[in-house]
């Protein structure tokens, strides 16, 4: 069984609900949805990827905090900048999970055709 209150993602497989939960509050705004695909295509500085939003760098540094404690996105440090950039393997686990429940719909659409389809006596 896996812990509901690991504070970050392992190399499981399983992500736990707790895990569930960040993934999904982190993908619930339309400025992570794009800091995430920006750092798809390379890894950026936190001041980079502030510099396009009309926000404090604060609340962009507080965004990136949401995605990072997803495990979305990974930062290191390069002298005195921060440094960001997706983690392919997270995202990759969340892909498994939305595939998951999207055969969960169509096994309950293809039982619905199913019923359906039977001949009515």
């Amino acid at each position: 069984m896996v812990a509901r209150n690991d504070p970050r993602p392992s190399e499981r497989s399983e992500l736990s609900d707790d895990d569930i939960d960040r993934l999904f509050h982190a993908l619930a705004t339309a400025t992570r949805r794009d800091i995430l695909r920006r750092t798809i295509e390379r890894e950026q500085s936190v001041s980079a990827l502030a510099v396009d939003y009309d926000m404090s760098f604060a609340a962009v540094q507080k965004h990136v905090g949401v995605l990072e404690t997803a495990g979305l996105i990974v930062k290191r440090a390069e002298g005195r900048e921060r440094l960001v950039r997706a983690d392919p393997a997270m995202i990759a686990r969340a892909r498994a999970l939305l595939a998951r429940y999207e055969d969960l719909w169509r096994a309950r659409v293809d039982r619905l055709d199913a019923l359906l389809a039977e001949p009515e006596d």
